[in-house]
């Protein structure tokens, strides 16, 4: 089936290079991006063991190198080899809790990532638009449940945000580069909590669940009366291909939030969905944990976040898929289809993405 997404790539005489390939979004978007006909070269750090990208066996499926992003010459070398027409950077530290024990590496690995990517691009001709995965956090948060736009103050406490706020700050210094001195279209992309079959990351919710499936064990989730924009993973990176393709038109928009069109849900009823699916199959044991003090993760994370999409709907006609119901459900599936009936990931992936963008398709017509 054509799909009217992604074809204004297809159009392109380089691949898109994908910064971060091997992590959870970037296997996603490897997946998408082949679905759709468009070719992909990938720039990581190898694979964690038992990510998605290990479990779907993935090494070597496209041009790829393992690198860190901090190396400027290995990523020039890359760049000038595959000579890619777009860059979706996705690299990145992108654990808050993990962002305290390891500051000075977050802002390296965050920030002077970024410099490297944009600075290698800025001196290509043939690189056309590049977008930016920053975060939902970036916002300037009193736990008041406002759903924050895109011209809102920016804002980081803990080290993982504040290193997302400079690389905010790092596109907005190469958009007015390239408004002084021409170069390829820069945009940052802002999405929520982003959920879906394969993410294994420490200290995220649903690998957390997913972790106790497979040991057994009693999990302890903290903060359950937290908020967030829980959204299904194709949802957002559907829009960043929009965005994309919306900078290749020679149309420029600092940022794009990417969100749910529901009102934010709390942790534990995120937990309770999540069980509700795995019932019949695998038993899950939570703890929820209340009440923490200050010195410990209360105080570390923010306990209310909402992003408003309006934007993305006005300017890109970007609506999400799945409400945070349905993607809590489909995370919830794919898991069963992999741990349960022992079903292949990459297939089960591509199905979800198959049937996300009969919907999509389903809209335009």
């Amino acid at each position: 089936m054509e799909y009217s997404l992604g074809q204004r790539l297809q159009k392109l005489h380089g691949p898109v290079l994908l910064t971060g390939h091997t992590g959870f979004k970037g296997t996603w978007m490897t997946f998408l991006l082949e679905h759709l006909g468009i070719p992909v070269v990938g720039y990581s750090l190898p694979a964690e063991k038992n990510s998605l990208f290990d479990r779907a066996e993935q090494n070597g499926k496209i041009p790829e190198v393992f690198a860190d992003i901090r190396e400027y010459e290995t990523l020039e070398q890359f760049i000038d080899l595959h000579k890619p027409s777009t860059i979706i950077h996705m690299a990145a530290q992108p654990l808050v809790l993990q962002s305290y024990g390891n500051p000075r590496e977050t802002f390296d690995i965050n920030v002077m990532g970024t410099i490297n990517v944009l600075d290698i691009a800025f001196k290509k001709d043939y690189i056309k638009a590049i977008i930016i995965v920053t975060t939902d956090k970036v916002y300037r948060n009193d736990n008041a449940g406002q759903a924050f736009v895109e011209s809102d103050p920016l804002e980081g406490k803990d080290p993982y945000s504040a290193s997302k706020v400079g690389t905010e700050s790092v596109v907005a210094a190469w958009q007015q580069i390239a408004k002084t001195s021409g170069g390829p279209k820069v945009t940052a992309v802002r999405a929520g909590n982003v959920i879906g079959g394969g993410d294994f990351a420490h200290n995220r919710l649903v690998p957390d669940l997913v972790r106790a499936i497979i040991s057994g064990k009693k999990v302890k989730i903290r903060q359950p009366e937290s908020t967030r924009p829980w959204q299904h993973v194709i949802d957002s990176l559907i829009g960043y291909i929009k965005v994309l393709e919306y900078s290749l038109d020679n149309r420029e928009i600092h940022a794009f939030n990417f969100a749910p069109n529901d009102q934010s849900l709390q942790v534990q009823e995120i937990v309770k969905l999540f069980s509700n699916v795995l019932k019949s199959h695998k038993k899950i044991e939570v703890e929820f944990i209340r009440n923490l003090k200050s010195k410990n993760t209360k105080s570390l994370e923010a306990s209310n976040l909402c992003l408003n999409s309006e934007l993305s709907r006005q300017v890109l006609h970007w609506e999400p898929v799945y409400s945070q119901i349905e993607a809590i459900e489909e995370t919830a599936f794919w898991w069963v289809k992999i741990l349960v009936d022992k079903e292949n990931p990459v297939e089960i992936s591509r199905l979800q993405i198959e049937k996300s963008l009969s919907v999509l398709q389903e809209r335009e017509t």
